[in-house]
């Protein structure tokens, strides 16, 4: 864990030091707490820097999510991101069509999309059923093809099978290494263009720019020898990745 976390703020400033354009405040506990002040300086300090919020979290419980929807709200925010857990205390797939189908009312009410996210959790194609069940404009699927290889899911399928349906991507690569020893594999992230994803492929069969999709940069960022080492290396492929995005989209 890092000894000095860095702010909200100073990741929007970074964000916008970097070139980027939007900001997925995502998998962030903390703004759950947040008081409405306190979301209020947040969508100023986005506004200042020229930066557009998106919000994600986990869960479909509409509770949940009417929480979230109430700070996207708050912030400007006009998506929110969620996955369906397998857990006792979400809705059942069974019961997720009916809630969800409730849920995207109140968002498309108040001009916010939900995006689901591909998951090695949840098969793609029981995602896509969700989806197309609900039929609503207001909601989709965020494309991360990277997450479903844990299920034998090949990335090329994962894309071919959701693409229509595509509401945000999270941009990521990925590669496979042999661990020491060479008795099995490491599968962790690498920077964009350096390994399996096929990136080009993707934003053919998707067409982010043409139908107005955020494309958001993460990492799964192999941990090197301590926290400022990988800090830095954080940075770079942060860096990088935009620069990728920016040369294959202009």
């Amino acid at each position: 864990m890092n000894p000095q976390p860095v702010s909200l703020e100073a990741m929007l400033q970074d964000t916008a030091e970097l070139g980027g354009e939007v900001f997925q405040i995502c998998d962030y506990p903390p703004l759950e707490t947040f008081t409405d002040a306190e979301l209020d300086r947040v969508r100023d300090a986005a506004d200042e820097l020229g930066l557009i919020l998106e919000l994600g979290t986990r869960g479909i419980g509409p509770r949940h999510l009417d929480q979230y929807l109430r700070m996207a709200t708050r912030l400007g925010a006009p998506f929110v991101r969620s996955m369906i857990r397998p857990a006792a205390s979400e809705p059942t797939l069974d019961e997720a069509p009916g809630l969800l189908a409730r849920v995207v009312e109140a968002y498309a009410d108040r001009g916010v999309v939900l995006g689901l996210e591909t998951y090695e959790q949840l098969p793609t194609d029981v995602l896509v059923d969700l989806v197309r069940r609900v039929d609503h404009a207001a909601l989709g699927i965020v494309l991360d093809p990277g997450n479903c290889v844990a299920a034998l899911e090949l990335p090329r399928d994962v894309v071919a099978a959701t693409a229509p349906y595509v509401v945000n991507l999270h941009v990521k690569d990925f590669a496979f290494s042999r661990r020491g020893g060479w008795v099995g594999f490491t599968y962790a992230g690498a920077p964009l263009g350096e390994g399996l994803l096929d990136y080009d492929d993707m934003v053919r069969q998707v067409r982010p720019r043409e139908r107005g999709i955020n494309q958001v940069v993460e990492h799964w960022l192999p941990w090197t020898e301590d926290i400022a080492t990988t800090c830095r290396l954080e940075r770079q492929w942060t860096q990088h990745n935009l620069d990728y995005l920016r040369s294959r989209n202009s």
